[in-house]
């Protein structure tokens, strides 16, 4: 279907409708980049494919069905397929464009979220689950690094790459491939006995409502046949500060038995389910991570909300166990170790003066850097150049109320390379922001040093 062969790089015009823009990132077969449809002005997706690669690995069948999957699939809560292209050696899959990011890296920033805010994330991932298998659609991979957010708040389903069809099933009615990610994967797929791909996949909602009610998997072993066995028993606890509903509806969704497990309809019809949400947009809510920036160069957003208020569990996740030195010790010792260099530090600084330090910061460089999201929550900034191989540097810095006078800013990477990172940290940011952290006599308050 193409016209010509050559691999398209950023900057150039793919089959003369998409100008391909920067690479978001890189897969086993290929990379994805932003594109900008030139026949409608939309923002899209591209994910480009090596043919060779993908024969090489078996996976040509398993990219078709993604394909075929995707296109029969059409759903608010799902990512949309556009338009597929080939020429003799790719494939160019245009993607609806997802700016928000993967609901796991808020999980992992958070650490959990609000039971309403959860609860608004499980509706939409359950009308979209419901919606494929009425369409006798399996996902069999639902985990949060395939759960998106958009820029409105909203969840997205992707990468259908082991999904299955109804007409996939044996004599039996069942699926027998062992496939998804251990974690999420219902037991009776561990069995090898066959399954009903709808219920495998309700198993996993289950364990999403868990990690985003408790911040932590139901069963986190790392050896599998542990893990299956104490799947196999139900051997898991609710944390004590989930609602009286929610310690209900989880037990029926990681019911070992999947005939007794509940279904979509009955879900529907719980009490935790049918709750009405106190927030009807859980965006920059409270226990709620910041939203990722809409789009490059976007500025405002929350300027007139005051910081979020840091409780005790953004204190645990922020921290190793319950020694709470690391809070303001990041720099290889932090349970969260993706922060890659990240810093910490407490103020006495008011929020709308922390922010004007990090827009100074941003500015000093000789516009090397800009402001895509700034406000009493927090600001978000990025390197005005491409970047070298993973993209243009992101740092973005959350602001948290500790008490009346005193907040907490979380200092981390969001994007590029992590050495451009650590050197734009110890050049720039910290010497920048050094008179502003609190380094009081008390010797709690002095562990506060920029680190």
């Amino acid at each position: 279907m193409g016209e010509g062969d050559g691999d398209v790089k950023a900057g150039g015009v793919l089959q003369g409708r998409y100008e391909l823009g920067r690479v978001l990132g890189h897969g086993n077969f290929g990379r994805v980049h932003t594109a900008r449809d030139l026949r409608t002005g939309r923002s899209v997706a591209v994910k480009v494919l090596s043919k060779d690669k993908v024969v090489r690995a078996g996976m040509m069948e398993q990219i078709k069905r993604e394909i075929a999957v995707m296109k029969r699939v059409s759903h608010p809560n799902i990512v949309e397929l556009h338009e597929v292209m080939a020429t003799r050696s790719r494939i160019y899959l245009a993607l609806e464009l997802v700016r928000g990011g993967e609901l796991f890296a808020r999980i992992v920033r958070a650490g959990r979220v609000r039971e309403d805010v959860a609860r608004r994330y499980f509706r939409q991932l359950v009308s979209a689950v419901d919606f494929c298998h009425a369409r006798g659609v399996f996902h069999r991979d639902l985990k949060p690094e395939n759960l998106l957010i958009d820029e409105a708040g909203n969840l997205k389903v992707v990468d259908f790459g082991l999904s299955a069809l109804a007409d996939h099933t044996r004599s039996d009615g069942l699926l027998h491939t062992l496939c998804g990610t251990p974690g999420y994967v219902a037991p009776e797929v561990f069995r090898n006995k066959g399954y009903d791909g709808a219920k495998a996949d309700i198993w996993s909602c289950g364990v999403i409502l868990y990690v985003l009610l408790a911040g932590s998997l139901p069963f986190p072993e790392d050896n599998i046949a542990s893990m299956f066995k104490k799947m196999s028993r139900g051997d898991y606890r609710c944390p004590p500060w989930l609602s009286t509903e929610a310690r209900r509806l989880i037990p029926r969704l990681l019911d070992p038995n999947p005939d007794t497990r509940i279904t979509i309809a009955q879900m529907v019809e719980t009490p935790w389910f049918k709750k009405s949400s106190s927030v009807p947009r859980p965006v920059n809510a409270a226990a709620e991570p910041p939203a990722e920036p809409a789009c490059a160069g976007k500025d405002g957003g929350d300027k007139d909300e005051p910081p979020e208020t840091l409780n005790a569990f953004h204190l645990i996740s922020l921290s190793a166990g319950f020694d709470l030195s690391p809070l303001f010790d990041v720099e290889g010792g932090s349970a969260r170790g993706h922060r890659e260099g990240g810093m910490r530090f407490a103020t006495r600084e008011s929020a709308s003066g922390v922010v004007s330090r990090l827009e100074e910061v941003a500015a000093r460089g000789g516009g090397r850097m800009r402001v895509t999201k700034s406000g009493a929550r927090g600001v978000r900034f990025e390197g005005a150049e491409r970047g070298g191989p993973k993209g243009r540097l992101a740092v973005a810095a959350d602001i948290f109320s500790v008490a009346p006078s005193v907040l907490v800013v979380d200092v981390k990477k969001d994007g590029g390379d992590t050495l451009e990172y650590r050197s734009f940290c110890s050049d720039e940011l910290r010497p920048a922001l050094k008179d502003i952290v609190w380094a009081a006599a008390d010797p709690a308050p002095a562990a506060a040093a920029v680190v």
